[in-house]
């Protein structure tokens, strides 16, 4: 998979997307990531990208053709057109699924706005849906895009050891995941929980499943609408109300 990501701040970009889990993934070969400057298809002197609001208004709004430039730059029109997504406050809220969904692509750009915006014109004209990370606004769109990145990268084939990493974490079945504990097994007078210490797997498994379900219960009730559970975990979330 290819992850193009279309930004004023390239170096932020590959910085993040150079780290820890998704940068050994780059260098295994697992995922290509691609940053790109948009200021270098300004087209002017001063490589300027932004300029005020027609009907006035506070901020500036970066213009239509050095992102478009931009984006043309990066596949031939005999390729494919690869998947491109806006970063703003009025797209569709992100989520596990969307990862899953976006990591089955052979590609996808992530545009990073910045400013007050950019022209309307070339969203119309070259997005294919805008996301959001959340109901705030920040400075730019680089932490949402790599917050997407990040997140469709994790689902790709041999970035994680096992599959097992990503399935039992929290949202990948709508569930919030079971708490965590290692070494000591007495930390501060608190002690891990006896059935972790018991080896017997089946119940370590029903527990971690009981515990999931509370804790969704208690912070997020509206995931388990969309949870896919069954009598025995209807059961043990009739067990916890």
């Amino acid at each position: 998979m290819r992850i193009d990501i279309l930004t004023l701040f390239p170096e932020m970009c590959e910085t993040v997307m150079s780290e820890s889990i998704i940068g050994r993934a780059r260098a295994a070969n697992k995922v290509e990531i691609v940053c790109t400057n948009i200021r270098d298809f300004a087209g002017n002197k001063h490589n300027k990208v932004d300029d005020s609001p027609y009907g006035g208004g506070m901020g500036m709004i970066m213009a239509a053709d050095p992102i478009y430039n931009c984006y043309k730059s990066l596949y031939n029109e005999s390729e494919p057109k690869p998947h491109l997504i806006y970063l703003s406050p009025k797209g569709k809220t992100f989520n596990q699924a969307k990862a899953i969904e976006l990591s089955k692509l052979d590609r996808v750009v992530l545009l990073c706005g910045h400013y007050e915006g950019i022209d309307q014109r070339v969203i119309d004209e070259i997005v294919d849906e805008e996301i959001s990370i959340g109901d705030f606004v920040l400075t730019g769109g680089e932490l949402p895009a790599l917050t997407v990145a990040d997140a469709v990268c994790r689902m790709l084939p041999g970035v994680l050891s096992e599959d097992i990493c990503f399935e039992e974490e929290s949202h990948f079945d709508g569930l919030l995941e079971y708490p965590q504990y290692t070494r000591p097994a007495v930390w501060k007078q608190q002690a891990v929980p006896e059935v972790l210490l018991s080896g017997n797997h089946a119940n370590i498994n029903q527990w971690r499943r009981a515990k999931a379900i509370e804790i969704t219960l208690e912070r997020r009730p509206d995931l388990l609408k969309k949870s896919d559970l069954s009598e025995k975990d209807l059961k043990l979330l009739e067990k916890n109300r």
